[in-house]
C-alpha cells in the first residue's frame, strides 16, 4: 500500500493508506518527496504563498510532486501559514525549526519526524519555488540512485541561450559524460565552464538522496568551495560523495523575483 504521513501542528503523526503506487520505479516503495518552503525570502518575501492562477505557488509545486507518483509528498516549512495553505490544497506538511541554514537541513528534520524508524531509503528534495517543474523530471533525478555507487542524483539541461552561459545566477555543472543523458558531476560553478567547444549545462536544484547520504551531508561543515561559489552541493563533492546528473530537455522556471513570478503566472495560465 502507498502510505501518506499526516503531520499535526504538534508534531504527532499517523500513517494512513491511500491507494497503490501508480509509478514504476525500482525504488518506489522506499521514496518520500520533501518540499522545503520558507516564508522569508530576500527578493520575494512570502513567495510560497504568492498567488498563481488563484492558488498559492506551494500548491502548484505540491501538485507537480504528487503527479510524479513516486511516494508520499510532505512540505517542510517554518510557517503555520504555509502549513495551512498546504493542508487546504489537500497535502501534508510539517512545521520545522525556523533556524535551519538550508533546505537540506529542513528536510532532514522533517524526515526524522515523519519516519523515525528509518524505513524510507530515498529522499527527493523538490524546491518549493519550481511551479513549472515537469513531474517526470522528479523521477529522472531519482534514476541515478539505481547505481549503488551514486550518493546523490540531480538534474541539468543544456544551455541554448547565449546570455545564460555568462549569467552567474545560472549555475553550471561540469561533468564527465556517462551516456547521452547522464553525467558524473565533477564541479558546480557560476562561471561559464568548461572552456572550449561543446555544450554547457544548467544545473537544476532538485536532489535525490540516499537517506544515509543526506544524513552525512547535513552533518558536514560548509566547505571552502561551497563558501566561495555559494553553492551547497560543492560540500558533497569536496567530501568525496558522488553526484550523478540526468540531462532533461529544459530547466523549469525558478521563482526568485517579481519578474519570475509574472513569468510563472503567464506560463501556467497558458497551460490551461
Amino acid at each position: 500500500m502507498r502510505l501518506a504521513t499526516r503531520i499535526s501542528a504538534e508534531g504527532a503523526h499517523k500513517i494512513e493508506p491511500f491507494g497503490p503506487y501508480s509509478a514504476q520505479s525500482a525504488v518506489e516503495n522506499d521514496v518520500v518527496i520533501l518540499i522545503p518552503a520558507r516564508l522569508a525570502a530576500s527578493r520575494l518575501p512570502g513567495k510560497p504563498l504568492a498567488d498563481i492562477g488563484g492558488r498559492p505557488m506551494i500548491a502548484h509545486v505540491l501538485a507537480r510532486a504528487q503527479e510524479a507518483a513516486l511516494g508520499p509528498v510532505v512540505v517542510a516549512t517554518d510557517s503555520e501559514d504555509i502549513r495551512a495553505a498546504v493542508e487546504a490544497a489537500g497535502g501534508q506538511a510539517v512545521v520545522t525549526s525556523p533556524d535551519h541554514p538550508s533546505g537540506s537541513d529542513r528536510i532532514f528534520e522533517a524526515l526524522s519526524r515523519i519516519d523515525p524508524a528509518g524505513s524510507v531509503r530515498f529522499v527527493v528534495n523538490v524546491q518549493g519555488d519550481l511551479p513549472t517543474l515537469a513531474p517526470g523530471d522528479i523521477a529522472a533525478a531519482l534514476s541515478p540512485l539505481a547505481d549503488p555507487a551514486v550518493d546523490i542524483g540531480t538534474l541539468a539541461a543544456e544551455i541554448h541561450d547565449p546570455a545564460q552561459r555568462t549569467n552567474p545566477n545560472v549555475v553550471k555543472v561540469v561533468g564527465s559524460p556517462l551516456s547521452d543523458r547522464r553525467l558524473r558531476a565533477l564541479y558546480f560553478t557560476r562561471a561559464p565552464a568548461p572552456a572550449g567547444e561543446g555544450p554547457l549545462y544548467h544545473h537544476i536544484g532538485l536532489y535525490a538522496y540516499r537517506r544515509a547520504a543526506l544524513a552525512r551531508f547535513v552533518a558536514l561543515p560548509p566547505s571552502a568551495l561551497e563558501r566561495r561559489e555559494k553553492l551547497e552541493q560543492l560540500r558533497a563533492l569536496e567530501a568525496g560523495m558522488r553526484i550523478d546528473v540526468t540531462i532533461v530537455d529544459s530547466a523549469p522556471l525558478g521563482v526568485d523575483t517579481p519578474e519570475d513570478l509574472a513569468a510563472a503566472r503567464a506560463i501556467l495560465a497558458g497551460s490551461h
